[in-house]
């Protein structure tokens, strides 16, 4: 599959992929033994490229796929007059991945989140799709020291997908200093997916996932959020004075 060229939402690149055709990209990737480096960007990630030279970078330079994750990114592509079909949300990407792993036997790997989150969540994983084959589990709690035995485990197992949950920016930083080191072929930043995946977050129901309120629920089950929230109104205002 041809790669579709990327947009620019606040000079941060995106590629506006439906989820079936993202799916397919990264499935061909696999088939082909080429690597390909995941962000999923909603505009929380957007506004963090503004003040963060180092992210944006990685997102514009060293990543080759970037998806518009939430509502907000699809607004301001379309805003901004590109053709954008559809949100492809991490959480639901993730979930695509873990079928498509279980259909086509890839082998997937979990790094990141609390002790014993990985592990429930790669139970609930082998549940949802039968077959499956999750080869390794690692928490995300280590030491700069640590890096090197992660990254043998995760190239020993053999693992094709790579799920890193250690949220952003932390998870594309670290990937994007480790990519050379690391073999498999799909490398993804995940945040709380796996937290989701395992019952310990819950996700928002569907009708405000629909409409796009997520970032609402998520402001209610976790008010701490309230300063980082804060990006969103400033996301709409920027894209609108960037016309």
């Amino acid at each position: 599959m041809e790669k579709i060229t990327a947009i620019q939402v606040l000079d941060v690149p995106v590629h506006p992929y439906s989820m079936d055709a993202a799916v397919q990209y990264l499935d061909d990737k696999i088939q082909e033994q080429k690597h390909s480096f995941v962000v999923t960007a909603n505009a929380e990630i957007i506004m963090m490229c503004q003040d963060d030279a180092e992210y944006k970078n990685i997102l514009t330079n060293v990543a080759d796929l970037v998806l518009p994750d939430g509502a907000g990114t699809v607004w301001a592509g379309r805003q901004l007059g590109y053709a954008v079909p559809e949100r492809v949300a991490g959480f639901d990407l993730f979930n695509r991945l873990l079928n498509l792993a279980a259909e086509k036997g890839y082998r997937v790997f979990f790094f990141g989140a609390s002790p014993g989150i990985a592990e429930a969540a790669k139970k609930k994983a082998e549940s949802l799709y039968p077959g499956v084959t999750v080869v390794g589990c690692r928490d995300g709690y280590f030491k700069n020291s640590d890096n090197k035995s992660i990254i043998d485990a995760i190239n020993n197992s053999g693992a094709q997908i790579l799920f890193i949950a250690l949220g952003a920016p932390k998870q594309e930083k670290w990937l994007q200093t480790h990519l050379q080191e690391l073999k498999p072929y799909i490398t993804m930043g995940i945040g709380g997916s796996f937290d989701v995946l395992a019952g310990k977050m819950e996700r928002a129901p569907l009708w405000m996932q629909k409409y796009s309120l997520e970032w609402l629920f998520r402001l209610y089950k976790q008010p701490s959020r309230f300063t980082r929230m804060l990006a969103l109104p400033k996301f709409v205002i920027k894209v609108i004075c960037s016309k």
